[in-house]
């Protein structure tokens, strides 16, 4: 075997990355994008699905009506994931992957096609669920195998820039959806938007992640799984099973992370908008829109930025700088806003913020290589889905609530998460990954990359 070919134990040391890399890389990130604007467009619009949906409640009632189908997409993720993630490690990282994207496109569409409670009555909302529930099952595959197939792809001294590239392809979809949501805001007024407008960015999504289903023919298998397969050295029983008695804590240290990234996500990027600049400070729709779209930006630069960080200086002093500048950043950013603040100021702080909310990009670059990788997705996937279903789907109430009583409660929220993000950094399964913690029944994890 030569130094260049592929081995369980993870891509060669020094290899640079090439036109099959960058293909793998472009189309999987393209994927991730457009399947990540098809979950997160929900929240963008929750105004006007609240109104059209839920009619005749109080706002508050209706609006956390609203958040709590949105959250149920989030507790559908880990039933999901686990199934796709079971057979990702037992037949293939494609085709899960594939699948994945399949089941997002499809209740995107059927959501833009829905009637709303004005024609169908309890109906309307029932089937709203439903359709949010099918998102939050695809997407419980879709971020875990999106990670796992790009680490398994990517030479080791370019693995924290590649999942660091992939995560800012996935946090695009952020952007699209801003980007979209803006020209919606712009093109159509309020009664237009409620009467059908509102229909054209899921209809949107659904055209364009079915496009995408086709797109992920042109992927190869990940050379990682290949190899195991050859070798007959895929998981011999559940592989959830081996996950939960020998990984705990790859687990514990994953489901922290996710936990930051979570809140990191809904609160600063999903809820800060609507919830906080124009409800709270009554700051015109439009520019907190801008506001969030620079911010976006920022995340999806940040995201390989710190990915980038990471192969160069290391896990510990990447986590370190990302996650400690987020809580400084975002204690600035909240601390920062009034009815009178300026377009230009918002902006500058929210961006600013957003360039540390790319911190997340450390999520996946810990857990993907705390899992040997006979069991890698499984393990990721029940890790994350797991704590995401727990933390992502009661933040948005958490936060509301808290919101009750300080207007810092985001700033505050978002401080607590960081820190705690910056002490993991330091256990030696974050910094060094799976080979760090020898058990003999376990095959070596790729890639490592030690501090």
């Amino acid at each position: 075997m030569t130094a260049s070919s592929p081995t369980i134990t993870g891509q060669p040391k020094a290899r640079p990355l090439n036109k099959n890399d960058y293909k793998t890389l472009g189309l999987s990130s393209l994927g991730g994008t457009l399947e990540f604007y098809d979950f997160v467009i929900f929240v963008f619009f929750t105004g006007t699905l609240t109104h059209l949906f839920f009619p005749g409640d109080n706002e508050f009632i209706a609006q956390m009506k609203t958040l709590g189908i949105f959250a149920a997409g989030y507790l559908a993720r880990p039933l999901g994931g686990i199934i796709m993630a079971h057979y990702g490690d037992k037949i293939g990282r494609k085709r899960m992957f594939t699948l994945s994207i399949f089941l997002m496109a499809l209740p995107t569409l059927v959501i833009g096609l829905l009637p709303t409670y004005a024609s169908i009555g309890v109906m309307a909302p029932i089937l709203l669920l439903l359709m949010r529930i099918l998102q939050g099952a695809a997407i419980g595959g879709e971020m875990p195998g999106a990670w796992v197939f790009i680490a398994e792809h990517t030479p080791e001294q370019r693995y924290g820039l590649g999942v660091g590239t992939l995560t800012s392809g996935i946090t695009g979809g952020i952007l699209l959806g801003s980007i979209v949501a803006i020209f919606i805001q712009r093109s159509y007024s309020t009664a237009e938007i409620n009467e059908y407008a509102w229909r054209i960015p899921f209809i949107l999504g659904g055209v364009f992640g079915f496009i995408s289903v086709y797109l992920r023919k042109f992927l190869q298998e990940t050379p990682i799984f290949k190899e195991m397969a050859e070798k007959h050295a895929l998981a011999k029983e559940l592989p959830v099973k081996t996950v939960i008695k020998s990984h705990k804590q790859a687990c514990g240290i994953t489901a922290i992370l996710t936990w930051s990234l979570s809140t990191a996500i809904v609160v600063t990027i999903l809820m800060t908008p609507s919830v906080v600049v124009e409800k709270m400070y009554q700051v015109d729709r439009t520019i907190s829109l801008e506001a969030n779209c620079v911010a976006t930006l920022m995340l999806t630069l940040g995201c390989i930025f710190w990915g980038w960080i990471s192969d160069k200086l290391g896990t510990r002093i990447c986590m370190a700088a990302s996650w400690g500048g987020l809580a400084i950043t975002a204690y600035h950013f909240y601390s920062s806003l009034h009815p009178e603040i300026g377009a230009g100021e918002l902006m500058f702080n929210y961006g600013l913020m957003g360039l540390f909310v790319g911190a997340i990009a450390t999520t996946p670059i810990v857990g993907a290589r705390a899992f040997p990788p006979a069991i890698r997705f499984s393990g990721l996937s029940f890790a994350y889905n797991l704590a995401y279903a727990v933390f992502g789907g009661l933040t948005p109430m958490i936060t509301g609530a808290w919101l009750q009583q300080s207007a810092m409660a985001p700033a505050y929220y978002v401080g607590i998460v960081s820190l705690l993000a910056v002490a993991v950094a330091f256990l030696p399964l974050a910094y060094k990954g799976w080979t760090a913690k020898k058990q003999p029944d376990a095959i070596p994890a790729a890639p490592v990359i030690a501090d």
